[in-house]
């Protein structure tokens, strides 16, 4: 199919491409065409969100906006519907299609002005997924575990792909460039902005989870797929969040977040910082011996900062709204570690109301929503060296994700999806193991919104009921539990503590209800027993409770239990609360302390051990020896 560059930057197609046809006005640009396309073209425009290759969204109200001259009158036509509208003074106009039926077969959308006609080729009608969050999210398909496989077989023609570019935050307007964008983290340009078939070359880059998840819908339905990744490396939850939402929340740590915002913008001087950036050069350039241009621009500061509240909703949501889309996948968290448990409070009390958000701008509330909740990261849990990495915001953000799931499904949205990530083990904070995450999200998208499998081939397991026992804690699930891999020899995952807050590995058994008529236990699978000779009196539990978590509990469909806890310890005052002193120095003292806890309990079962054998070993020694006098007074006969 040609190519056709017919959105915002119309006119310098014709400066670098020739006239429009005499007759009817249309321009129809080669294959190979890739110049930059601002977000907004003089005379008849359309968003360029509207491209050929593109998929709209079926059984939706369609809309398709851009600029004209002002009154001018503007047609809309696709698929045997037409819709019409006029150019305001802004030179802005919206029209919109009736629903649509799936349409594998590409069709063309006309757009008519005036004296020009623009021509959208190669059109399909099918679902439109969005993909959100940060670099776990952007991470390509390229650069995953198996990842040359899914490339090398990644011919699917209705599968449709655009990656977004970054946008200029709150200066962005009603559209988004289509360009060359530089990646410090690549040390490289990316094309951004284009609506492309997937294709064994240009899915490379794409979103590895995003392309998994759209693949796996696609086979199962054989409806064309639109995938639109709007994710950034290093943002936070705030940023995707509509300013005068996060302003709007009365959560103390959101307005903390908020107040810190505003002064540190307030407080920026571009001329002060000018001076400072021109001193560190000539002090670099004494010690360098190196001549370069001097810096001489004023920079924007923290007010242009992409984790400035609102900043990346602004630049990549917003150009969006009003587009009908399926939903969503959001995969993010990382960069909402670093506050500690105020981070992830402010987590808890912002996500809910970025889900709405997002629902609300594309003209949805009951829009499907799938959390993927955060990665695992560092050297993994072990017995050895179990308490001192449950000390990490990490886990309150994986929290953060389950409450709010558990928060919205428990109040009968049946929209919102839950998928967990800990388990796919990897120390690097990129964890390369991204196809099972997107198959994952997959399942909860054919069971909910397809119809395609049952609920529990997604939903995860919960805890339904907390009892205490003597002297152990009593979980009844909502399915069996079971462990994940064959080879695993015991349950592990759920930590439990006293009154002293020193939490310490369980034992987890299944609840046993009787002795059937064999005089065998009859075991409750979906009922478990946490004890621990350490803790007499279990209050609390927490279970995969570390950034790469000692956990192994599935539902019969292999689905991971999430991390999840029953108090409500704050992470700096667990074990100790220590009065005053800087964060450094607490975390010092916390980390030692949880350490201590790791090396007494492990004494403690070695001396267990130590006494439970020598026993043993005395018994087994000493008819060893009366064996051994035996065979020499034998021999000697």
């Amino acid at each position: 199919m040609m190519r056709e560059w017919m959105t915002a930057g119309l006119l310098l197609g014709l400066l670098c491409h020739g006239p429009l046809d005499a007759q009817d006005g249309k321009k129809k640009l080669p294959p190979e065409d890739v110049v930059d396309v601002p977000a907004i073209g003089d005379g008849l425009s359309v968003s360029n969100l509207f491209q050929s290759h593109m998929v709209l969204q079926r059984d939706k109200p369609a809309a398709v906006w851009g600029w004209a001259d002002p009154g001018e009158r503007v047609s809309v036509s696709f698929g045997g519907r037409t819709s019409t509208a006029v150019a305001g003074p802004d030179r802005a106009w919206k029209a919109v299609l009736e629903p649509l039926p799936a349409e594998r077969m590409p069709r063309a959308m006309e757009i008519k002005g005036g004296s020009r006609t623009l021509v959208l080729e190669d059109v399909l009608v099918g679902d439109v997924w969005l993909l959100g969050g940060q670099s776990n999210m952007e991470w390509p398909i390229a650069n995953t575990d198996e990842g040359p496989l899914e490339i090398a077989s990644a011919n699917f023609p209705e599968i449709r792909l655009l990656t977004l570019p970054q946008g200029k935050g709150f200066a962005s307007v009603r559209s988004f460039e289509r360009l060359q964008e530089w990646s410090d983290w690549s040390n490289r340009h990316f094309r951004k902005g284009d609506w492309e078939a997937c294709t064994p070359r240009t899915v490379q880059e794409f979103s590895a989870i995003g392309y998994v998840f759209g693949r796996r819908l696609h086979m199962a339905t054989q409806v064309p797929i639109g995938l639109i990744d709007g994710s950034i490396g290093g943002t936070t939850v705030e940023t995707w969040t509509p300013e005068e939402v996060i302003r709007r929340i009365e959560g103390r740590e959101t307005k903390d977040k908020v107040k810190a915002w505003d002064e540190k913008i307030a407080a920026y001087d571009p001329q002060e910082d000018l001076k400072r950036r021109i001193a560190k050069y000539e002090q670099d350039r004494a010690k360098q011996g190196k001549d370069s241009k001097p810096p001489s621009e004023l920079l924007p500061g923290p007010a242009a900062d992409r984790n400035r509240p609102g900043f990346c909703y602004a630049g990549v949501i917003r150009p969006l709204e009003g587009l009908a889309i399926k939903g969503a996948v959001w995969h993010q968290g990382f960069n909402n570690c670093f506050d500690g448990s105020a981070g992830a409070r402010m987590y808890y009390q912002v996500f809910a109301k970025t889900i709405a958000a997002w629902r609300a701008a594309f003209g949805d509330p009951k829009m499907p929503f799938c959390i993927i909740s955060l990665c695992t990261a560092g050297e993994p849990q072990t017995w050895e060296n179990f308490a001192k990495p449950m000390y990490d915001a990490g886990t309150f953000i994986r929290e953060a994700h389950h409450r709010t799931f558990r928060d919205l499904r428990d109040a009968g949205d049946a929209a919102v999806g839950y998928v967990s990530s800990f388990d796919l083990r990897k120390s690097f904070y990129h964890p390369q193991i991204k196809i099972p995450a997107g198959e994952r999200a997959a399942k909860w998208a054919l069971a909910t919104q397809y119809g395609l499998l049952k609920e529990e081939h997604w939903l995860p397991p919960m805890i339904r009921d907390v009892k205490r026992v003597d002297g152990t804690l009593r979980l009844t699930m909502s399915t069996e539990i079971r462990m994940k891999d064959d080879s695993d020899d015991e349950m592990r995952g759920f930590a439990i503590a006293g009154e002293d807050r020193r939490f310490h590995p369980a034992v987890v058994r299944y609840h046993s209800d009787g002795v059937d008529a064999k005089k065998q236990p009859i075991l409750k699978k979906n009922v478990l027993v946490l004890s621990s000779p350490r803790v007499p009196q279990p209050v609390h539990y927490r279970y995969a409770w570390a950034r790469n978590p000692m956990a192994n509990l599935v539902s019969p469909r292999q689905i991971p239990l999430p991390a999840q806890r029953s108090d409500d310890w704050v992470l700096e005052e667990t074990p100790t609360r220590f009065p005053g002193g800087d964060d450094r120095r607490l975390r010092g003292l916390l980390m030692k302390e949880l350490e201590l806890i790791d090396l007494e309990r492990r004494v403690r079962e070695a001396e267990a051990t130590l006494a439970e054998l020598q026993p043993k070993l005395a018994a087994e020694k000493a008819a060893w020896e009366k064996r051994k006098a035996s065979a020499l007074a034998e021999e000697g006969r």
